[in-house]
């Protein structure tokens, strides 16, 4: 551990592990990033997670958020407390410079969880996907050096996608936690009332109309994200291009079962997210750069500013991709046995 270093061996192995049990596609797909930015997306993680936790767990009148902040403020004042995940997200922002505004986006996103926001339009739901899991997509620019306004851009559409993806995803799960996150405009256009359904959530072929129109929506973003993934640097391309396509799948699998994600939950196979990965891997290869130009969502450009404001470290210099076939192809072949085992232990998450 150097001089400049806040975290240690076992606080970075603790951000690992709350990845590797939380998210598997996640985990998956960051297993394809080069060292140093895989350590830090296990401490953005680690405090996302940590977030998420706190508010549904705490909730309250913002006091769990109010928290976060005073964690945010130890973390950019350099005097993080006893805490590993407090410790490692110090480390990467001292690292990366990463910018306060994309990490306060994200606690005021969970701060409207908290406050029970009402999303009328898909405008308005891109605001909230802009701020829960945009901010996480420009975070994960930051890390790899991305730091154009057109890069950001795209990252940013990546991670909204990614947040409608679940919220088509996660409809009954979050009906039953009294939160509802579909656009209540296209709600009442089905002929449905959003309060009355949310008091006794059900699914018919009006939600599920609704339901494809957000995932639609999410399709949008994800094609809009695929020419900033294509213009990254070679030994970032695998990892994002099979983070978007695992987590495109979930969608694709709520179309598979009929867009009833309110009595189902959708998940992805073991051997179907080795099939992606391996897949994401051979078109990042062949992917050749095209123009990510094109506006930021209003929504995410206060992010895109966030991170223009702020100098760029110069993490990666001079640093040639290692990524080759062989080493490729040796990764895919492991993650079938590392996925095979993980879904045969008791209580494997998916």
């Amino acid at each position: 551990m150097s001089e400049a270093d806040f975290a240690t061996a076992a606080d970075r192995a603790a951000c690992r592990e709350m990845i590797r049990a939380g998210s598997r596609s996640f985990h998956t797909a960051s297993l394809l990033l080069p060292k140093t930015v895989r350590e830090g997306a296990y401490a953005l993680y680690g405090f996302c997670r940590l977030s998420d936790d706190a508010v549904d767990v705490e909730g309250g009148e913002g006091e769990a958020v109010d928290r976060l902040r005073a964690r945010l403020n130890r973390v950019y004042s350099g005097h993080p407390d006893a805490d590993p995940v407090e410790r490692a997200l110090a480390d990467t922002v001292r690292r990366f410079t990463l910018p306060r505004a994309l990490l306060d986006a994200l606690l005021e996103g969970l701060a409207w969880d908290v406050n029970g926001r009402i999303y009328e339009t898909l405008d308005d739901l891109h605001a909230y996907a802009a701020r829960v899991a945009g901010s996480v997509g420009a975070m994960m620019a930051v890390l790899m050096g991305a730091r154009t306004p057109a890069l950001v851009a795209r990252a940013c559409d990546l991670g909204a996608a990614m947040q409608l993806t679940n919220i088509a995803r996660d409809v009954g799960e979050d009906a039953r936690l009294g939160r509802l996150y579909l656009p209540r405009v296209w709600m009442r256009e089905a002929g449905l009332d959003p309060e009355a359904w949310l008091a006794a959530p059900a699914f018919d072929a009006r939600l599920a109309g609704v339901i494809d129109r957000v995932l639609a929506s999410a399709e949008v973003l994800y094609e809009r994200a695929d020419a900033g993934i294509a213009n990254l640097d070679a030994r970032f391309r695998p990892a994002i291009f099979a983070a978007r396509h695992l987590y495109a799948e979930i969608g694709l699998e709520v179309r598979r079962r009929g867009l009833d994600s309110v009595t189902t939950r959708a998940s992805t196979s073991p051997w179907r997210k080795a099939l992606l990965v391996a897949r994401s891997m051979r078109f990042a290869r062949r992917s050749e750069p095209v123009s990510p130009a094109g506006r930021p969502l209003a929504e995410t450009r206060f992010l895109v500013e966030a991170v223009m404001s702020e100098p760029a470290p110069c993490v990666w210099a001079n640093r040639p991709s290692r990524h080759t076939l062989e080493s490729d192809l040796a990764w895919t072949l492991g993650l079938f046995a590392v996925l095979a085992r993980r879904d045969r232990a008791p209580g494997a998450i998916r």
